[in-house]
């Protein structure tokens, strides 16, 4: 195989990205607590040789859990079970620059990174949701900016524990009787305007040297944090020209801070319904708009955009003149791509709430298996992504018919591997093992 290559995860949600996936009859919604489903979902991606499995977190209970599977299993524990039931996939996990210390979150990490012989990947948030800071004593969440302010110094203080073994101080020599060579081992001895830590960390340096750092967010501080810091992109855009307009962005952002911008993947989500014919597929992703809840779509809607709107407006045109555009809301990507949807399509407050149910502003496309590559590739050969998030809007048959249709599809045209390559994370992304920071230092 030769030429780019597509990058695809499985993106876990529970039930089903489709808010009300977990009403259709073809949902494992039984199963939502066992982590037999979870491990089986993860066995099935890395049969299609997916680059990783991703699940999303927020330390707080959603607002509108009553007509929706909005609860959180805690990643650290779900994805060490994941390693145990497979051996390839890579194992992306989101945890908060808020609402973690530094020290705790290397450990968790690195730990996981040496359990799965390294396939471990953080998605970094600063956590949008404003009700975390009354999980954590806190008066007020942090607003946009400071969120990001401490985001950069806490990667700052996690990247140097992560480096503060390095690769050869675990020595475990029973003749000499030297287990670790501590003059490989370093303090960090950081002192910043916001965390204090001075090290070193407790476990050896991991097999890929760190976890693969993913970040999502596509706000103006979140690009900047990106260009930064991060080797993958997650992101939701709703057509072609934004997509291109993101990535040629942000590639620009990334060679402007001195990277190299092949090291840094932009992966959109994807929500497919596939079906035999386009009829077929469009058939069945009304079949799952039909089971929504005007009450829990509205509630979306208000944390989104703000909007205080009763059931007797569902047929009626979104209100765009009461979006408030400034503020803390305002500064968010998902407000942009939702607001962008109302300009552009004019959509009445009932279509607009179906087109957020797939996947909540990320992009839903209802095809056959070719139409569906057909739309990937073009994004792919266009300037607009990497690879993929995939969304299944249910789980486990709307992967399935994923796996086991688009792909073959995608491997034919010379756009996705047929085995792995490699065994770690990074080795399935394409990016570098970095040295150690404090490698060598005398």
């Amino acid at each position: 195989m030769t030429g780019r290559q597509l990058h695809l995860n499985l993106f876990v949600y529970p039930g089903g990205h489709h808010e009300a996936a977990w009403r259709h009859h073809a949902s494992d919604v039984e199963h939502l607590l066992d982590v037999g489903h979870y491990q089986d979902l993860a066995r099935r991606a890395e049969a299609a040789a997916f680059d990783g499995v991703f699940l999303a977190d927020g330390p707080a209970l959603a607002d509108n859990v009553r007509h929706a599977s909005r609860f959180r299993l805690e990643p650290f524990t779900l994805l060490t079970a994941i390693a145990t039931a497979t051996e390839r996939i890579g194992l992306i996990g989101t945890a908060s620059t808020t609402y973690f210390e530094p020290y705790n979150l290397a450990r968790l990490f690195a730990s996981l990174d040496h359990l799965s012989k390294g396939r471990a990947g953080w998605n970094i948030v600063t956590t949008g949701a404003p009700q975390a800071a009354w999980n954590f004593g806190l008066d007020a969440h942090p607003v946009h900016a400071e969120r990001y302010e401490r985001a950069g110094e806490f990667l700052e203080v996690v990247t140097k524990l992560w480096d503060s073994w390095e690769d050869d101080a675990l020595v475990a020599d029973r003749k000499t009787g030297l287990f670790a060579d501590t003059d490989r081992i370093h303090t960090i001895d950081h002192e910043g305007p916001r965390l204090r830590v001075r090290g070193p960390l407790n476990i050896p340096r991991t097999p890929q040297g760190r976890p693969v750092y993913v970040q999502a967010g596509s706000s103006e501080d979140g690009r900047a944090f990106a260009a930064a810091h991060a080797e993958a992109v997650f992101t939701a855009h709703q057509t072609l020209a934004s997509g291109r307009a993101f990535y040629a962005d942000l590639k620009a952002r990334v060679a402007a801070a001195g990277r190299n911008p092949g090291h840094v993947l932009v992966l959109p989500g994807i929500s497919p319904f596939i079906g035999s014919t386009e009829a077929e597929a469009r058939a069945l992703h009304e079949e799952f708009d039909e089971l929504t809840r005007p009450e829990y779509s509205l509630r979306q809607l208000h944390r989104i955009l703000g909007l205080e709107l009763g059931e007797e407006a569902l047929d009626g045109p979104v209100p765009r003149e009461l979006v408030e555009t400034g503020g803390e809301r305002g500064s968010g990507s998902r407000f942009q791509v939702v607001l962008d949807i109302i300009d552009r399509e004019r959509p009445t407050v009932r279509q607009l709430l179906h087109r957020l149910a797939g996947a909540r502003g990320h992009r839903v496309v209802a095809g056959t298996p070719e139409q569906i590559a057909d739309r990937i590739q073009e994004w792919f050969d266009n300037g607009a992504a990497d690879g993929f998030n995939v969304m299944p809007p249910w789980q486990p048959g709307g992967f399935d018919l994923f796996a086991d249709h688009v792909v073959p599809i995608l491997r034919q045209r010379g756009l996705f591997r047929t085995e792995y390559t490699g065994t770690t994370l990074r080795d399935h992304y394409g990016l570098p093992r970095p040295d150690s920071q404090y490698a060598h230092r005398d």
